[in-house]
């Protein structure tokens, strides 16, 4: 068989997004142009790979054993690509990284001066977003998430720490008081999450006298779905929030930020995770973005 790795690696981005046009517009090509790429792997392979319906692309056996070949040659590709290439120059080429908007703001913005200075051959597709991506069909090198990963293919590396605390502005306080007592807050304008109801459980503090697992439900009077909003509208007075103490670490130095009830809340940290696809984790590029943000989130942290 005369392989073709470029026709493979289309294949496996039009399995993995399940669209023919979903691929062709990733590269900017038009659906023509995929479609007979696609039929040309065929041919050479001489059985079909693919199942096109009105419903959309599912792989045959015979593109479920390719793929999984494929993926390996691939992949090999890459790596010796990039090893050959960072002999010469350095890590290089496009790193897609997924991360929070609160995180995109408080970390990568500032932190990719550094990286562009120290790797000048590397280029950063942040998508910022409060949503977990399939790494895979959408294309994500690295994932930065404060949860737990889960998932066969992936590779999780923490790479810093995070808690949360309660914080309101000093405009809001002076305008409704600050609370004492975890009770005071029903007479609160609270600020919570629309997108992930999990926020919204507020555990007790072990100091607190309350149970391991008892929480505080907070109802909310503003809510949001995306953290780095949720933010602005604390900043502007709106309401009282559980931020991110990586976000807030900068409002809170310059007073804009005043934290409440801190005996009351717990405030133990929890890891942040660098997540990979396995097959992609040992790429230089991949490598050095990780090692520079975990070095850049230890120090602000």
């Amino acid at each position: 068989m005369n392989l073709d790795l470029d026709e493979a690696a289309l294949f496996l981005r039009v399995a993995e997004l399940g669209s023919l046009s979903a691929a062709a517009r990733e590269r900017n090509a038009p659906v023509s142009q995929v479609s007979r790429t696609l039929a040309r792997l065929e041919a050479r392979c001489g059985v079909r790979l693919m199942h096109r319906t009105t419903h959309g692309l599912s792989l045959t056996d015979e593109g479920d054993t390719f793929a999984a070949h494929a993926r390996r040659l691939v992949d090999t590709r890459d790596e010796l690509a990039a090893a050959l290439h960072i002999k010469r120059g350095g890590p290089s080429g496009w790193v897609r990284l997924a991360v929070s908007p609160v995180l995109a703001e408080a970390v990568i913005a500032p932190s990719l001066p550094s990286l562009y200075e120290k790797y000048p051959q590397l280029q950063v597709d942040v998508m910022a977003d409060d949503r977990l991506h399939d790494m895979a069909r959408d294309g994500v090198d690295i994932a930065i998430r404060t949860g737990s990963p889960a998932g066969d293919n992936l590779v999780a590396r923490p790479i810093a720490e995070h808690g949360r605390r309660l914080f309101a502005s000093p405009a809001y306080l002076q305008r409704f008081g600050t609370p004492q007592h975890p009770d005071d807050l029903a007479q609160h304008r609270l600020i919570t999450s629309s997108a992930s109801p999990l926020l919204n459980r507020w555990p007790w503090s072990a100091k607190a006298g309350q149970s391991k697992d008892s929480v505080f439900q907070a109802k909310g009077h503003t809510r949001s779905d995306n953290t780095s909003l949720t933010l602005a509208l604390v900043l502007q007075g709106v309401g009282i929030a559980r931020l991110n103490d990586v976000a807030s670490r900068r409002h809170l130095a310059s007073g804009e930020l005043v934290p409440l009830l801190d005996d009351w809340f717990d405030r133990s940290r929890v890891p942040i995770y660098a997540v990979m696809l396995h097959e992609r984790h040992r790429l230089p590029k991949i490598r050095a973005c990780i090692e520079h943000w975990s070095a850049w989130m230890q120090g602000v942290v």
